[in-house]
C-alpha cells in the first residue's frame, strides 16, 4: 500500500466499472474533499488534510490514473474531467457524502471545477489552487507564455510518441517540474518526493491521457459549457501565485466570468502552496466554509 497521511484511514473505493480509487480519509464532521495536483498523489494535501480534520471530515484521493488509484486505458473519455469528476462524487457517495465542500490543486482544481459545473447540487464550496478553467488555459498561452507551459503541448500530442519520451527519463522529468514550480523546495522533503517521483513513473500513460483529455474532449465541454452561460453556482475562492499585476488581474477577470460568488487570493508561495504555505491555504478553505 502506498503511503498515506498520518492517522489517515485507506480505503480503495469502486466508483465506476472496473475502476476505484486509493482514498484517505481522517476527521469527523462536514466533508471536505481535497484533490491533488501534478506530478504529486493526496500526500501533498498532508498539512492541510491533518488540521482541517479538527472539525471536518477530509476525504483525499489519488485521482484516476495517479497514486494507488486504478488506471484504466484512454478511451478518449477514460480521463476526461466530466469522467475524473463522476469518480469522485461516487466516492464520496460510497463513503456517506451526498454533498461536501471541494478544494483541488492544479490538475485537481480542473477536475474540481468540472465537479461543480456537473453537480452544482453536491458540490456545496469550491476552491481553485493555482490554475485558470481549462478553455482558458488554452486561449491566454502564447509566445513566451507557451513556452513556459510547454508539457502542455508535449501530452496533447497523439498516443505513442509523448508516452515514449516520457518514459525514458521519467525521473528527470516529472523531477523538473518538482524543481522549478517551487519557491521553498525544502516543503516537498526527500521521502515524499521519491514517492512522487515513484508513483508517476509508474502513471506514464494515465498522466499523459489526462492531460491530452485537456486539449480534446475537456475544451468541448467547456466550450458547450460557456455556450450555454454554465456557471459555477457555488461560493468559490482562488489561491493563486503573484503572476505579476496584469496576469493577476486578468485571471481574476477570467475566473469572475465563471464564478460569481468569487474570493480571488494572490499568495506568495510556489505553486505548491498546499506544502509551502499550508496555514494560509487551510485559512481560506475555512473562510470559504463560512459563505
Amino acid at each position: 500500500m502506498a503511503p498515506t497521511i498520518p492517522g489517515f484511514r485507506s480505503h480503495q473505493v469502486p466508483v465506476a466499472d472496473g475502476v476505484a480509487l486509493h482514498v484517505a480519509v481522517g476527521g469527523s464532521g462536514s466533508p471536505v474533499v481535497l484533490l491533488h495536483g501534478f506530478p504529486q498523489t493526496h500526500l501533498m494535501w498532508r498539512h492541510v488534510a491533518a488540521d482541517l480534520a479538527a472539525d471536518h471530515t477530509v476525504i483525499c484521493p489519488d485521482l484516476r490514473g495517479y497514486g494507488a488509484s486504478d488506471k484504466p486505458a484512454d478511451d478518449g473519455q477514460a480521463y476526461a474531467k466530466r469522467t475524473m469528476a463522476a469518480d469522485v462524487v461516487a466516492a464520496a457517495r460510497a463513503l456517506g457524502h451526498d454533498r461536501f465542500a471541494l478544494v483541488g490543486h492544479d490538475r485537481g482544481a480542473l477536475v474540481a471545477i468540472r465537479a461543480g459545473l456537473d453537480h452544482p447540487d453536491v458540490v456545496t464550496h469550491l476552491a481553485s489552487l493555482d490554475v485558470l478553467p481549462n478553455l482558458d488555459t488554452w486561449e491566454v498561452l502564447s509566445g513566451l507564455s507557451a513556452a513556459l507551459a510547454w508539457h502542455l503541448y508535449l501530452m496533447a500530442q497523439p498516443a505513442g510518441l509523448p508516452e515514449a519520451m516520457i518514459s525514458g527519463a521519467a525521473d528527470a522529468f516529472f523531477g523538473s517540474f518538482l524543481d522549478a514550480w517551487a519557491h521553498d523546495p525544502q516543503a516537498v522533503p526527500a521521502d515524499v518526493r521519491a514517492e512522487y517521483l515513484r508513483a508517476s513513473r509508474e502513471a506514464v500513460p494515465s498522466i499523459v491521457a489526462d492531460y491530452r483529455a485537456s486539449a480534446t474532449v475537456d475544451v468541448e465541454h467547456d466550450r458547450a459549457d460557456r455556450a450555454a452561460g454554465n456557471r459555477l453556482r457555488m461560493p468559490v475562492t482562488v489561491l493563486q501565485q503573484d503572476w505579476g499585476a496584469e496576469l493577476s488581474a486578468g485571471a481574476a477577470a477570467t475566473w469572475a466570468r465563471w464564478a460569481p460568488d468569487l474570493d480571488h487570493r494572490t499568495v506568495t508561495s510556489g505553486h505548491f502552496m498546499a506544502e509551502e504555505a499550508p496555514a494560509e491555504v487551510v485559512g481560506a478553505v475555512r473562510d470559504l466554509l463560512t459563505r
